[in-house]
């Protein structure tokens, strides 16, 4: 498994009294996307069929994100009991589909798919460190910094072997930013909306921008500049260009601007 396990979380100093609703409905979110890890690593053991070593990194990153998953979903049954996790994870899976079984990347290389799950890495560790630095609740918190330092390491793990897959193929700057671009883009996909949707309220029918906003509005609150400013340098990275500087600092303005234009956007809507 990974450096850590659920049973170095404290457990016994869960507060209730610092429980946030929005903040439930968030964490169960969270928890279906990230259970759903193993079904990824199938994937990515897919499209590096030929590549032992890489399935054996994909299958064990898959197992930390199920681990993450577990967790999240603990930390929601003590601030929901009437949390099932179970019913809602089914649901989830029935009602999000993907083609895992696909032995080809989306991306159209190994290459962009790296970068893709450097960029996935990237809005995780981000939104980890902000959920943590953002909440009161102490188990929360140690949950988070647990996940964040995690996902960090992944994004670490996954830039390595891009490096791999870019001494064989031909990937220049220009196409590799295209793709991460790209996968920033599908942050507004079915994925997030469905598991919003099937952990908090699936009595009513599906709709994907109801329930894309719904939790859009809750996470965005959670950013400040410096989680942006970081998630952006490490995007640029991973698309070989040079984080530091004014390309960075206008990037990080950019980005962080639009973040705030858009969660003002979203709770004018919710009023």
């Amino acid at each position: 498994m990974g450096l850590w396990t659920l049973d170095d979380i404290p457990w016994d100093r869960f507060d209730r009294d610092k429980v946030e609703p929005d903040v439930v409905r968030i964490v169960k979110a969270a928890s279906l996307v990230e259970h759903n890890g193993a079904a990824y690593a199938h994937h990515l053991c897919r499209v590096f069929a030929d590549d032992p070593e890489f399935q054996e990194t994909a299958r064990h990153w898959g197992e930390e994100e199920v681990q993450h998953g577990r967790a999240l979903a603990k930390w929601a049954a003590l601030a929901d009991p009437g949390f099932d996790f179970e019913t809602a994870f089914a649901r989830f899976q029935e009602g999000f589909k993907a083609d895992f079984d696909a032995d080809r990347s989306r991306r159209g290389s190994r290459a962009g798919e790296m970068i893709a799950r450097c960029i996935v890495e990237i809005g995780t560790s981000s939104y980890y460190t902000a959920l943590r630095e953002g909440v009161a609740e102490p188990v929360l918190q140690e949950i988070c910094r647990h996940i964040a330092a995690d996902e960090l390491r992944h994004y670490r793990l996954f830039y390595k072997h891009l490096d791999r897959c870019l001494a064989r193929e031909r990937l220049g700057r220009l196409a590799r930013l295209r793709v991460a671009i790209g996968r920033v883009a599908e942050a507004d996909d079915d994925e997030l909306a469905y598991a919003y949707y099937a952990a908090n309220e699936s009595a009513r029918p599906y709709d994907r921008k109801r329930y894309s906003r719904a939790y859009a509005r809750r996470a965005f609150r959670l950013y400040r500049p410096h989680h942006v400013e970081r998630g952006v340098a490490m995007l640029l990275k991973a698309v070989g260009l040079t984080p530091n500087g004014w390309l960075g600092r206008t990037a990080s303005r950019l980005a962080w601007g639009a973040m705030r234009y858009r969660a003002r956007r979203l709770a004018k809507a919710a009023v």
